[in-house]
């Protein structure tokens, strides 16, 4: 146990806490809901974005930024989407304050600077992206349009938790105009796979692909897609989605297309995002009761130097064989950090890299150097081991690869052995209450059904899994036909 964390198994909801606020991840704000990104934390979100925004132009998308204030009537003009958000938009209604009359120093909002029409922060951009693409969209020359936008939402969440659940948070939402039902399904897929291959290979995270059941599908979508994963709790957590809109927002909003016949028709859309909720899954799927655990390739700095020197002389050529081992690794493009500052005894830098999870940490002292050799610790397992300067770069490239699918191995099998089959009411319960995980077992496809389990076992299905098969059986509560087993858990 690290620098006062508390014990997965004490309590796991303190340990994430622990995790966030000593890792130096982010704060609490003043503003109630929201939080403060510190740099550690900004970091790891900046690796994320840049892979993810790197993924998204291989992909042919481009960026754009709309405004955050969206005129309450274009939110309405979308029935499905203003209802799904109703409960959480915050609205402005005044555009200036002034000072009180009645009470020198303070401010109160003026009244007759009220709006002639309300504002709502944007909780989710389709209704302006989608007035806009009415203006942009005349032929089929104009398609598809394939934008995404990195911002921030606002939902006014009553329980919040830092990352997880937040009333402001950072994300990217991509929404893109189709001619075809077909080319709008298959960037839906397309934006799913991005995020499953985002997830497991730079996050280290295993995921599983499915589609929503109608009850948990984003509303004013015909179809959701999505990337569930498992925490270390037994707990699912939704770490991405990809939507089909067919022609809702299309005909909300009016936008139609001369197709090459010279007939009007209405395009087909889809719309994708991720939050900087995938920093509280990557805590939540590979930390330990010492601090955070990173993979290499979103680690602020996947390496840490700790030179150990008592000489002028010695911490001379402690520092150039360090700074040679950064060069080295830089021109791979791996980030290091040399910490030789004097004012902080080298067991408190180990604590503190180990509380961050650095997933490499070198240290060289004089007596070892004076051998040739370097000492290596690894985060993942914890173990250390020397090893010769010789060589030095090229094994920490090797170890960081080794790292990265050592903390996917490790979750997946995880994942694995935490996905389990429940045949009876029964089974499903016990399951669910003693073991968590993904139960999977047979449903009946009816929402009221779904409500139930629900209402009993605060477990709901997070997916219908892509590669189902096909199976006769029978619903584990209404007992009626299914042809499928389906993914419950109780989740975030």
């Amino acid at each position: 146990m690290s620098k006062g964390i508390t014990p997965r198994a004490e309590n796991y909801s303190n340990w994430y806490n622990d995790i966030v606020i000593k890792a130096g991840l982010a704060d609490h704000s003043d503003v109630r809901g929201c939080m403060i990104i510190k740099p550690y934390g900004y970091a790891i979100w900046e690796n994320m974005r840049d892979a993810l925004d790197k993924m998204f132009k291989e992909t042919g998308h481009m960026n754009a930024y709309f405004p955050i204030f969206v005129p309450k009537s274009l939110f309405e003009a979308e029935e499905k989407n203003a209802e799904g958000f109703a409960k959480e938009c915050a609205v402005v209604t005044h555009y200036r304050l002034k000072n009180d009359p009645n009470n020198e120093g303070k401010l109160i909002v003026d009244p007759a600077a009220k709006l002639e029409e309300e504002l709502v922060v944007r909780p989710t951009s389709e209704a302006i992206i989608w007035n806009s693409y009415k203006k942009w969209i005349q032929s089929y020359r104009d398609l598809p349009i394939l934008i995404n936008q990195w911002a921030n939402v606002v939902r006014w969440e009553m329980r919040t938790r830092l990352f997880l659940r937040t009333a402001e948070f950072l994300w990217q939402e991509g929404h893109t105009a189709h001619a075809t039902k077909e080319e709008a399904i298959e960037e839906t897929e397309k934006m799913n796979n991005v995020y499953a291959t985002f997830a497991e290979e730079w996050m280290g995270l295993p995921v599983i692909q499915g589609l929503k059941s109608d009850s948990e599908r984003f509303a004013g979508a015909e179809e959701t897609y999505c990337i569930e994963a498992l925490m270390q709790d037994g707990k699912a957590l939704q770490a991405g989605t990809s939507h089909f809109l067919g022609q809702n927002f299309a005909k909300a909003f009016d936008v139609k297309y001369m197709n090459s016949e010279n007939k009007d028709e209405y395009v087909w859309a889809t719309s994708w995002g991720v939050s900087t909720r995938l920093i509280g899954a990557l805590i939540m799927a590979h930390s330990d009761d010492k601090g955070l655990v990173l993979p290499p390739k979103l680690a602020p700095y996947p390496v840490v130097i700790v030179p150990i020197t008592k000489t002028d002389e010695g911490k001379e050529k402690v520092l150039a064989i360090a700074k040679e081992i950064q060069n080295n690794l830089k021109q791979k493009g791996i980030q290091v950090k040399i910490d030789d500052a004097d004012n902080v005894r080298p067991g408190f830098k180990f604590a503190e890299y180990e509380l961050k999870g650095v997933p490499v940490r070198v240290t060289i002292g004089e007596r070892d150097l004076a051998n040739n050799l370097i000492e290596v610790a690894r985060r993942d397992t914890n173990e250390k081991e020397t090893k010769e300067v010789d060589g030095a770069s090229e094994y920490l490239i090797s170890l960081l690869d080794d790292i990265q699918k050592n903390i996917f191995d490790r979750a997946k099998t995880f994942r694995d052995t935490n996905i389990r089959e429940a045949n009876t009411w029964e089974e499903f319960e016990n399951l669910i209450e003693k073991e968590g995980g993904f139960v999977s077992a047979h449903w009946d496809g009816t929402a009221e059904t779904e409500d139930e389990i629900k209402a009993k076992t605060k477990a709901t299905i997070r997916c219908i899994p892509l590669d189902n098969k096909q199976e006769e059986g029978t619903c584990i509560l209404s007992g009626k036909p299914s042809k499928e087993r389906v993914l419950f858990a109780k989740a975030y």
